[in-house]
């Protein structure tokens, strides 16, 4: 007795510190708020930080140019896709509203369009007279129109990967919850478990339902949990099955029928898993084969039949098949590539070290040793760089032509190589 009566006591005294330590924070935020103007989200500088680190840095800069496109000219979208941009922009947690999608998407196209016109047609015009080609113009146009659809289209495109990344962890993810349900019988530390053993997307979401608990935006992890799940109801429904199968463990009466629910839950995914993948790879021939015929067989027909076209039409110039072939068709074939890959179901378990350790991130990066430091140098500058250099030499033919028109090189057998003037 008087050792219940001690942990009575504990757990009295330890509820009450935590009921005072809430209460000193709210009245502390209020006065904040108030002192700033009004209230906000209630947020967490550790979760904020760990946000800011998994997002994508594409999808930092996306959020800047849409709030800051909202600021310049705001756009309202249509009242019936608010709802369905709401929860795109909730999936891949930017911090956007769907007006700020809407204008970017009208002012980046009028801002491309600028663009293309000015270095195509203004600038070459005024460098020589005449030099400027309406169909750069005509080209400008055509692609801010083309770019407008697919701009607000965006947060679903970027909901549906987070989507694909995530889904690619679920198998992992109820992995590492029935590996700690197994001998620990506690669903918020088996999903503070998985979060810190998975890596970003999947990771983040997880962190949040915890978050959404502890911020009382929800009373219990069983609600956070169930609301998270409702956002993979039309996409992933093995996984919502698996985790109710992992909640009702929590209810058995016996350790036998607790443990077979928890291995039920991992063979249901499993098995769902595998058949999904199986019927994605019989209906893929035909889009491959469209693909195929766009990206590979026609621009073999096209060297073939685009000689006799310049023979027809001479008015057809080299950067109108430029513009065709190095521009209109990659982006056409990849547009068709990421949308047969966006059908493609959860179907391995992606797990990147170097996201879950830090001190590994650094071999990301081409280490040149200075002495008793590192110099880090990304892969990707060295890449450009090295384009840099071959498109300048490629390049410099045309440069040449463009600045003195007159002048040329020719090899001769007896003087070898020798500037003439034409």
């Amino acid at each position: 007795m008087a050792e219940g009566k001690d942990t009575l006591d504990e757990l009295r005294a330890k509820y009450e510190k935590k009921l005072r330590k809430s209460f000193r924070e709210a009245v502390e935020g209020n006065q904040a708020s108030e002192s700033l103007g009004g209230g906000g989200p209630l947020t967490s500088r550790e979760y904020s930080e760990f946000k800011k680190e998994s997002l994508p840095h594409h999808l930092n800069l996306y959020e800047r140019l849409c709030n800051w496109s909202e600021r310049v000219l705001k756009v309202e979208p249509d009242k019936k896709k608010v709802a369905e941009l709401e929860e795109a922009i909730k999936i891949c947690h930017l911090e956007v509203t769907p007006s700020g999608v809407t204008s970017f998407s009208l002012l980046a196209p009028m801002v491309l369009a600028l663009v293309i016109i000015l270095l195509t047609y203004v600038l070459p015009s005024l460098i020589v007279p005449g030099s400027g080609s309406l169909f750069f113009v005509l080209f400008g146009l055509l692609a801010a129109l083309g770019v407008v659809m697919p701009l607000q289209k965006l947060p679903f495109f970027l909901a549906n990967n987070w989507r694909m990344k995530a889904s690619n962890q679920m198998v992992l993810c109820v992995f590492y919850v029935v590996t700690y349900m197994r001998h620990t019988s506690n669903l918020e530390r088996a999903l503070s478990f998985a979060a810190e053993h998975l890596a970003p997307p999947l990771s983040l979401d997880i962190k949040k339902v915890l978050w959404d608990v502890e911020s009382e935006k929800f009373d219990s992890l069983k609600e956070s949990l169930d609301d998270y799940l409702q956002t993979w109801r039309k996409y992933n429904m093995e996984f919502i099955e698996s985790m109710h199968l992992i909640e009702s463990s929590l209810y058995e009466t016996t350790e036998g029928r607790r443990l077979d629910a928890l291995d039920k839950s991992l063979s249901v995914i499993l098995e769902e898993t595998y058949e999904k993948m199986l019927h994605y790879a019989h209906n893929l021939k035909g889009p491959l084969t469209a693909l195929h015929m766009l990206g590979i067989i026609l621009p073999i027909l096209g060297l073939v039949i685009l000689p006799l076209l310049v023979s027809f039409m001479p008015e057809v110039k080299w950067y109108h098949l430029l513009v065709l072939y190095n521009v209109v068709l990659p982006i056409i074939v990849l547009y068709l590539a990421r949308n047969i890959l966006s059908t493609r179901p959860t179907g391995y378990g992606e797990s990147d070290i170097s996201e879950t350790n830090k001190e590994l991130r650094k071999y990301r990066d081409i280490l040149v040793p200075i002495g008793k430091s590192e110099l880090r140098i990304s892969p990707g500058v060295v890449a450009f760089i090295i384009f840099l250099v071959f498109f300048l030499i490629g390049s410099l033919p045309l440069m040449l032509h463009v600045l003195k028109p007159d002048y040329d090189l020719a090899m001769t057998t007896t003087d070898g190589l020798t500037i003439i003037n034409t």
